[in-house]
């Protein structure tokens, strides 16, 4: 084989092994040579080529649908003019009538400057035209995305310059979008702090933070104004190299706006919540109290009196004073007074003065605050706080020591009081109620209240029959008492036998009303039929009640050491528990600790 058939022969291969299209012409344009891609490509085979002319075979297309006619298709124009000539987006058709679209190109043969032929070169692109209209639909709907964004979006390049930016950032910033030529991301933040290129996110990421966010911060628009903003920018890489940044961020206008409203609604609000707060905790308490019947129940002239007295007085301001033996339902009372005022809708606050400490009554009245002494962990409003705008039941205001008594009356006679620890008076409208079984004339001769105090409480005066006084309520008092238990046990009691009815008559009832219900709903516990039984009650020996007292006359003061001592003995000298003397007294254990220390009350070698 000579060397010219060995080059040939390598150019035949070269051309054969060519993954393009590639058809030879003479210089009329009819095919002479056809390598395989083009035959895979178009389904026209050798014989179909050789010697034809490529156009009428491939017939192909304009971008616009329509057909070249021959003297015009691009195929031939390098045979008239010599020129090189590349075409793209025209289409092929194959011979089973399918068509695919391509890129080629038609260079001219030259020889001793003659055009010989040409050699067209063609591509089938649809895998390409595929790409980019995947590409030009995501470009459409990244724009749609970024048009679309609640959010302000920039982009910016290493040196800060604006490289895009969506309508929203455009609306927000007040710049003109797509217009942006001359902005960098120092109209943003150059006016926001002294400092700001040390600031500037461009900067930070440059020196090698990725990734930057920020609250709270202010952005700042073309016309001189401002507006916060939340932001996050981040970094845009490429191979790990830093090409610019992109910034999203938030007009929280709104957001704080409403953050100002709610700290104003807060400041305003801050009191009543804690009161309500206070009220709900005093509530709950309540809820747990036994209150022993719900209404006052009688028909005795005695307590009709006292009723009248109740409706006359319930709607005025007035200060009023519940005299009564224990037990005699001063709370219930307290109660009807508060429900039938104008406050009723705001809650009634009970302090029982003799069942909290003398240590505590002062915290408990008035509140304190944090630190105000030892074990007071948080702040605390007061009963009187509590009460604001309602009323206070003081029960047992007897048992007051000397000290908050001056304090009460300043919060009768001003309105005003301060907790324990603040040094800020706080102005209350309050309606006092104050309860005692007490002679409180006879305390005020003995120096034990204050004189003031006694009159500005005592301006109505109500004074409470004792249930012996009450002899025709009695039956009816107990008929309630037994269903009310008999209810609450599932028992079925019926009947009240004369002799029991007789007994529970004949007795004095030093505990009044609350002794009676006891003692009913034992016997209504010990009860194994439809009927009552209750043991015979004894009234108290004479030398308790008369004889002794008419034939010694003592102070009151002695005579109350002499009962508290007489229950001390019976108790084995024991104040605490369920058998303890402060129960038989129905008085806080340190309350009577502090009786017996003022009356010097002792036991030697007894712990007490």
């Amino acid at each position: 084989m000579t060397e010219a058939t060995q080059l040939l022969h390598r150019y035949q291969m070269i051309l054969n092994s060519a993954g393009e299209g590639i058809y030879g012409l003479d210089k009329n344009g009819l095919g002479t040579f056809v390598n395989p891609a083009a035959i895979e490509m178009t389904g026209w085979m050798i014989e179909d080529v050789i010697g034809k002319a490529v156009h009428p075979l491939h017939h192909h297309t304009k971008p616009d649908g329509s057909h070249y006619p021959q003297h015009d298709c691009p195929i031939y124009a390098a045979l008239r003019d010599g020129e090189v000539h590349h075409v793209t987006n025209e289409i092929f058709w194959r011979k089973d009538g399918s068509y695919f679209p391509v890129h080629y190109t038609s260079t001219p043969i030259i020889n001793n400057g003659e055009i010989e032929g040409a050699v067209v070169l063609f591509q089938d692109v649809s895998t390409l035209k595929q790409a980019e209209a995947d590409i030009r639909l995501l470009q459409r709907h990244n724009e749609l995305v970024l048009a679309a964004a609640g959010e302000g979006i920039c982009g910016f390049d290493c040196d800060g310059n604006v490289t895009f930016i969506n309508p929203t950032a455009a609306h927000m910033l007040t710049w003109d979008n797509p217009n942006v030529d001359g902005l960098t991301i120092h109209h943003i933040f150059g006016r926001d702090l002294p400092d700001s290129t040390e600031y500037c996110p461009v900067h930070n990421i440059v020196s090698g933070k990725k990734r930057f966010a920020d609250s709270d911060r202010y952005f700042w628009r073309l016309d001189g104004s401002r507006f916060p903003v939340d932001f996050v920018s981040t970094p845009i890489l490429e191979n790990d190299i830093l090409q610019g940044v992109v910034l999203v961020f938030r007009d929280i206008t709104e957001r704080k706006q409403a953050e100002q409203r709610l700290q104003n609604a807060l400041n305003e609000i801050k009191q009543l919540k804690n009161r309500l707060q206070d009220e709900n905790i005093y509530l709950q308490e309540e809820i747990n109290l036994n209150h022993q019947f719900s209404d006052i129940l009688g028909q005795s002239p005695s307590l009709k009196a006292a009723l009248r007295q109740v409706e006359q007085v319930a709607p005025a301001e007035t200060t009023v004073l519940i005299l009564g033996e224990t037990g005699t339902g001063k709370e219930l009372f307290a109660r009807a007074l508060h429900n039938l005022s104008p406050r009723k809708d705001r809650p009634l606050v009970k302090v029982n003065c003799a069942a909290l400490p003398s240590n505590l009554i002062e915290s408990e009245l008035f509140g304190h605050e944090k630190g105000s002494f030892t074990g007071a962990t948080s702040r605390r409003s007061g009963r009187f706080e509590l009460a604001d705008q309602g009323t206070i039941f003081l029960d047992e205001i007897g048992e007051l020591p000397l000290e908050l008594q001056a304090k009460l009356l300043r919060v009768l006679q001003e309105g005003e009081i301060e907790r324990l620890g603040d040094s800020k008076t706080r102005k209350i409208n309050v309606r006092v109620i104050a309860a005692t079984h007490r002679d409180l004339q006879e305390m005020v001769r003995e120096g034990a209240f204050r004189e003031d105090l006694y009159y500005r409480l005592s301006v109505f005066p109500l004074s409470l029959p004792p249930l012996r006084e009450r002899q025709h309520d009695i039956s009816l008092l107990a008929q309630a008492f037994i269903n009310k238990y008999a209810q609450k046990t599932g028992k079925s009691i019926t009947h009240l036998p004369q002799d029991v009815m007789q007994n529970l008559q004949a007795y004095h009832w030093p505990g009044n009303v609350r002794e009676m219900e006891n003692i009913i709903e034992r016997a209504v516990i010990l009860s194994n039929d439809n009927a009552l039984h209750i043991p015979p009650l004894h009234n108290p020996a004479p030398s308790l009640t008369t004889t002794q007292q008419d034939s010694e006359l003592l102070p009151l003061a002695a005579m109350e050491k002499q009962h508290i001592t007489r229950v001390l003995k019976h108790t084995g000298w024991r104040i605490s528990g369920e058998e303890g003397a402060a129960t038989l007294l129905e008085m806080h254990p340190n309350t009577l600790r502090s009786r017996m220390s003022k009356l010097g009350i002792r036991r030697a070698n007894h712990a007490v």
